[in-house]
């Protein structure tokens, strides 16, 4: 396969040399085409070097797609695709953004993209330098200039190198606004719980010494009877550096995240036990260190094990977000557009 490759590209070179007037006038008449095939040709070594993908060339009447990318996984190829418009040549890098450039699909393209079953990348070659730029076809990238004519920006750092494996393979998940919709969705079950009066529980068990962010997140269910919170859901999670309490509020966008009650009623910071340092009342809490009564973190531990394990205990309440995505799944699923009640 590497062999043929590099056959195309010398034979695309040998062609493009200068040998006498009648070969120049046939280059001259060929040259977009030729471009075209070192342009697809450069991707394809792109994708196998850099990423150990598999490159499928399409037919050249499917139109707006250039060829098909399958995600390769420990050797393994996994049936997860992207499409790729594959340009090449100078006339790609002509109009620059503050960033990289600007490409200019026409309006056929892009419904064509925008309804595709695949997940769409634009692909620009440099021919001379070899090197191959990208960017995602979505909502996001997709904008209109004030003529109304379409434009995506493709970053001069969106080289087509190991660094993309991570943003093609969550492309191949679909766009990210279909994924927000679908993350919504998923949720949906929870909502009518807390619809319904109950009440949704978050236990936390967070490793606070691993460099991973390791940590544990059950969801469960207070049907308010007495009994205890039955278990809907739970994962693990390594979050790195991140701090879990920003990460865990948006795991739940439809639901603002607070402490549960019952569990941090022990904390009484007017009787303490606190100390008081230049006027400040200071109070030691589950993580070990002394917060200003003032300024107690919103979200934090109830206990810690061993000084390895913060353990938290959060509540989740419905916020407008869920009141909307209700309404909107009663009119999916029935056609009644009936407000959901607060």
């Amino acid at each position: 396969m590497r062999f043929s490759l590099f056959c195309r590209l010398l034979v695309i070179r040998r062609a493009g040399s200068p040998s006498g007037p009648s070969l120049s006038c046939a280059v001259r008449r060929i040259s977009s085409s030729q471009t075209a095939v070192v342009g697809v040709t450069v991707t394809q070594l792109a994708v196998q070097d850099s990423l150990g993908w598999v490159f499928r060339e399409q037919p050249l009447e499917d139109f707006g797609i250039d060829a098909h990318v399958e995600v390769v996984d420990a050797n393994r190829a996994t049936g997860k695709l992207l499409a790729l418009q594959i340009k090449s040549g100078e006339s790609y890098f002509r109009y620059k953004s503050p960033d990289g450039w600007w490409y200019r699909p026409d309006a056929d393209h892009v419904k064509y993209w925008t309804n595709h079953s695949l997940p769409v990348v634009v692909v620009i070659v440099d021919s001379e330098s070899r090197q191959c730029y990208w960017q995602l076809v979505n909502t996001k990238t997709l904008t209109r200039s004030k003529s109304g004519a379409w434009k995506i920006n493709i970053p001069r750092s969106n080289v087509l190198d190991e660094k993309t494996c991570r943003p093609w393979l969550d492309a191949t998940a679909g766009d990210p606004y279909v994924l927000r919709i679908r993350e919504m969705q998923l949720a949906i079950p929870w909502m009518r719980i807390l619809s319904a009066g109950d009440r949704l529980i978050v236990d936390i068990e967070e490793w606070i010494n691993k460099t991973s962010g390791r940590g544990s997140i059950v969801l469960s269910v207070d049907r308010r009877d007495g009994n205890p919170p039955t278990r809907l859901a739970s994962w693990g999670v390594y979050l790195g550096t991140r701090d879990y309490m920003e990460a865990v509020p948006g795991m739940f966008r439809w639901a603002d995240v607070i402490l549960h009650p019952e569990t941090y009623a022990f904390e009484d910071f007017d009787r303490g036990p606190f100390v008081e340092i230049d006027g400040e009342r200071l109070v030691m809490l589950a993580d070990g260190n002394w917060h200003s009564v003032d300024e107690i973190p919103t979200l934090r531990p109830y206990r810690n094990g061993a000084g390895e394990v913060d353990f938290y205990r959060l509540e989740l309440v419905l916020n407008d977000l869920r009141r909307g995505l209700l309404t909107v799944d009663q009119f999916a699923r029935t056609g009644d557009r009936q407000l959901i009640p607060k």
